[in-house]
């Protein structure tokens, strides 16, 4: 049984109890979240140990962190360093987008699924390595191996996976006519339109997608809707194919929700900031409510090795009209393979958009009945900063490490920075401005008294 099939029996799984404790809700909340389907948990049973994380209404924003082999640096060992790189720096979830060889794809994933965070695929990138290995070319793979690598992953464990089931030689037909600046930059979207395209068919993950929500039940893997057509410029944003397929995306949660299966939908990826609140609305009404995944938003093109900064703007406007789940963007983003530092910076980057979006986000971004989940978020977000500020008044350093999103990195600067034993920092040094006011204020006090 799914969490949404158990939901809506009633049934409260522990995964639900787990959510409600982590997220501070009452777990009768958590219950009716689930069955709408506004709220995942992406916790397939063959996934041992997997830490229940709720994504959507009444939760904190969740962040992604994606690595993976690729077939020009096939290496295992950078990838399990870029891993602990993501869990240090505190993501919620990872994705393993590996193209490297069949065995380095494999070995990869069994790294990820030995921790507890949720993974995350995109299957059509093994199956299509495969092809490419088995059958000569990306194009030669069939529907039948499509589905059997969606089956094995299942099987494995993986918790959510990315489908293109919206990219449709319809939606395709649309780019074309309208025209667009990068075209498509999903590279799962690319395999399935040269898929489209080669066999002059439509793509078997939307004519087939009973199929694919009878595997997804069988093993509870959250679906996440992926968004072949998102904009790969500034230029593309909110253009009709990338709504068009929106739409299409809208009734398959539909056809999911009715099906027993957790749905979440993919969101949009270069988008001035203009938009992104347009976007969000737009994808929460046509979606019902869905839990909205984005990449960035990036709200600019021309930050190369500064793109984790133009996606935590673009993510925390986002979240902060109601997106759910951001997936991380690095300083990399562009120009290769993230590394290490990259992956840990990424996170980071939008760890910051996340809280600073829960801190402004009100009933208005949650739908219905499930509006007050949200002030619970803002309130449980708003504690953190206000502990920070009196920490900082009481110049209690060791707390500010504790409270701080990158304590790491905090702690470091101030022993680099400050003499050993000062209790001021050299910014101000002995004109702090807390210091004075709290020992004038004091004074005052003292001879009122």
């Amino acid at each position: 049984m799914t969490q949404i099939q158990a939901a809506r029996a009633g049934t409260v799984t522990q995964q639900m109890r787990s959510v409600a404790q982590t997220e501070g809700l009452d777990v009768g909340a958590v219950l009716g979240a689930v069955a709408a389907g506004v709220l995942v948990i992406p916790a397939n049973p063959g996934h041992p140990g997997v830490t229940p994380t709720g994504i959507g209404a009444g939760c904190s924003v969740k962040v992604n962190a994606n690595l993976g082999t690729s077939s020009v640096k096939p290496d295992i060992e950078a990838e399990t360093r870029k891993l602990r790189a993501a869990l240090r720096a505190g993501a919620d979830t990872v994705m393993d987008l590996s193209t490297g060889d069949p065995e380095s794809i494999r070995t990869v994933r069994g790294i990820c699924l030995r921790e507890r965070l949720p993974v995350g695929t995109v299957p059509i990138y093994e199956a299509a390595v495969r092809a490419r290995l088995e059958r000569g070319s990306v194009v030669g793979m069939t529907a039948d191996d499509m589905f059997r690598v969606i089956e094995d992953q299942a099987r494995e464990g993986v918790d959510f996976m990315t489908v293109h089931c919206g990219v449709t030689l319809a939606t395709l037909d649309r780019m074309r006519r309208e025209g667009r600046e990068a075209d498509v930059v999903s590279r799962g979207g690319a395999f399935t339109i040269a898929w489209m395209l080669h066999h002059d068919r439509d793509n078997p993950l939307f004519d087939q997608f009973d199929r694919l929500l009878e595997i997804a039940r069988q093993h509870d893997v959250t679906l996440s809707l992926g968004d072949g057509f998102r904009p790969g410029c500034l230029a593309d944003a909110t253009d009709r194919a990338q709504v068009e397929e929106l739409i299409l995306l809208g009734e398959l949660v539909d056809r999911a929700r009715s099906a027993g299966v957790q749905v979440m939908v993919e969101g949009p990826g270069h988008v001035p900031l203009s938009q992104i609140e347009m976007n969000v609305t737009l994808q929460k009404r046509l979606c019902h409510g869905a839990p909205f995944y984005v990449l960035g938003p990036l709200v600019t093109d021309i930050a190369p090795g500064y793109d984790h900064i133009a996606g935590a703007i673009g993510g925390a406007v986002a979240a902060m009209a109601g997106a759910d789940f951001l997936c991380y963007v690095t300083p990399a983003e562009h120009l290769g393979l993230p590394g290490e530092k990259d992956v840990y910076e990424g996170v980071i980057a939008a760890r910051i958009a996340g809280h600073a979006a829960e801190l402004a986000r009100s009933a208005r971004t949650c739908a219905g009945t499930f509006g007050e989940l949200a002030d619970k978020a803002r309130a449980r977000a708003w504690e953190r900063d206000l502990a920070m500020a009196r920490a900082r008044k009481s110049l209690d350093w060791k707390r500010q490490f504790e409270l701080a999103i990158d304590p790491e990195m905090a702690g470091r600067k101030r022993a680099e920075m400050n003499p050993s034993g000062v209790t001021e920092c050299t910014m101000c040094g002995d004109y702090c401005a807390m210091k004075i006011v709290a020992e004038a204020l004091g004074s005052d006090r003292a001879q009122k008294c």
